[in-house]
């Protein structure tokens, strides 16, 4: 093989993977645009929001619930290592807290959420694609966007923001727990550290924070499922593109959030 065509190989292949990016970013993208342009005005399936409230929020309860049990615990450890060299433990509330609210709580949740809701909102997409069913909502004159996309994008955003909520008051709970049996620091003292120490806006950033993550799920893996291709083999790829998606765009989302919020 020639020095000329061991450097063009490598390059195709970056090529073609940007070519490829570009493609599921702007696919994700022209979806946004259908999804607002069936908000103005509102018209979609409210049975449908209900029904995916259901089942994307309430049953997410449970394993959000014991991630933000041990989250709250392993805030608490974390910090109570400056706790103990400094002495300084009616600060312990507060160091735990602030993590916990603007920080790991909605990144822990939003990954656990993806993992749980955005996997199998892409799989059943992607069977609904893969078997044309959705084409058969198109010969009915029921647009898919309106049924099927937009409840899916605003149930996962509010329940995103309801599922923070409670995990937030696990992770607190949590927390308390955690410090009386490692520190020794009595519940009231945790208490009064948090609440005096930090500001609504604390809370209030990790609610915009799980609102946007919410948002970011649900387009890519709605948009990965509807973009199926290859029959059953196609319906996987896409589960695990949607996601490698969702993931990415969390941290990426956090970033830009935490620079543009104080």
């Amino acid at each position: 093989m020639s020095l000329s065509r061991r450097l063009a190989d490598p390059v195709a292949h970056l090529g073609a993977g940007a070519i490829a990016l570009a493609e599921e970013a702007g696919g994700i993208a022209l979806l946004s645009l259908a999804v607002l342009r069936a908000l103005v005005p509102p018209r979609f399936d409210r049975p449908e929001l209900l029904r995916n409230l259901h089942k994307m929020a309430v049953r997410s309860v449970p394993i959000v619930v014991l991630t933000a049990f041990f989250t709250g615990g392993i805030m608490v450890i974390q910090s109570g290592i400056f706790v103990k060299r400094f002495g300084a433990y009616g600060l312990l509330g507060w160091g735990a807290g602030y993590a916990t609210f603007r920080e790991v709580g909605p990144i822990l949740i939003g990954l656990m959420f993806s993992g749980r809701v955005g996997s199998n909102n892409a799989a059943e997409l992607g069977t609904m694609t893969v078997t044309e069913q959705i084409d058969g909502l198109r010969a009915l004159a029921i647009e898919p966007v309106r049924y099927l996309i937009v409840p899916r994008v605003l149930a996962m955003i509010i329940a995103m923001a309801c599922l923070l909520v409670i995990g937030d008051l696990v992770a607190v709970g949590g927390g308390c727990l955690f410090g009386k049996l490692l520190l020794g620091v009595e519940w009231s003292s945790f208490i009064h550290s948090l609440v005096d120490n930090l500001k609504p806006w604390d809370f209030t950033i990790g609610l915009i924070k799980s609102a946007v993550f919410g948002l970011a799920i649900a387009l890519t893996s709605c948009h990965f499922g509807t973009s199926v291709k290859g029959g059953a083999v196609g319906v996987g790829r896409a589960v695990n593109n949607a996601v490698v998606a969702a993931a990415i765009a969390i941290l990426i989302a956090d970033d830009l959030l935490t620079l543009m919020l104080p």
